[in-house]
């Protein structure tokens, strides 16, 4: 069974102030993820796909050029990271650990002063998958329950603050996201408290 698919935005806010400079965390899908002047305009400067089957090309400019057997390669327009997610069963709990810590490079990572890094200019983070319904939306109740769990004390908490920001209606809520995937951070927040008792 699949949910009445609905017209929304291609991307939403869904945390303010949640980097170490006040970077935002926006969430959407590849939509959002393919419009470069979406996110020029929402001030992203970094976008973090977790969606095994979709990757987006934001070689504006190779450096690379293709030849024989070898495609071309360069400098994106924008910073983009990937976790290549399941939108089901099958992802390891452990993949969801490493988004988390993914994501937060996204926010944190520090760039050198160098030509071979031209996109150092911090912003905010644009998380992504398919649709934007599920996988993104997994990842996202993760990040938020650990980085502001004054806010979001469970990760239901975060899921229902998610759901309403990226306005996923109730008759969707079966599969935004999906139980395998939830099951899947439920694992990975109890790995996260392991790590963070022992001082990691």
């Amino acid at each position: 069974m699949t949910a009445p698919h609905f017209v929304r935005a291609p991307a939403h806010l869904i945390a303010e102030a949640i980097g170490p400079q006040g970077e935002h965390l926006y969430l959407g899908g590849d939509e959002a993820a393919r419009d470069l002047a979406l996110l020029r305009e929402l001030g992203i400067q970094a976008v973090v796909n977790c969606a095994v089957n979709l990757d987006i090309n934001y070689v504006q400019a190779p450096y690379l050029l293709p030849e024989a057997e070898r495609l071309a390669g360069g400098h994106g327009a924008i910073r983009s990271y990937k976790l290549g997610l399941v939108d089901g069963p099958g992802n390891p709990a452990a993949m969801l650990l490493a988004g988390y810590y993914l994501l937060q490079g996204a926010f944190c990572q520090q760039l050198p002063d160098k030509p071979s890094y031209p996109c150092r200019e911090r912003g905010h983070v644009l998380l992504h998958c398919r649709a934007g319904r599920s996988r993104s939306v997994a990842l996202a109740a993760l990040y938020l329950h650990h980085q502001q769990p004054e806010h979001y004390p469970s990760l239901q908490a975060a899921i229902d603050h998610i759901r309403q920001r990226r306005e996923l209606r109730p008759e969707e809520w079966f599969e935004t996201p999906k139980p395998s995937l939830i099951q899947a951070i439920e694992q990975a927040d109890r790995m996260l408290r392991v790590l963070a008792d022992q001082g990691l």
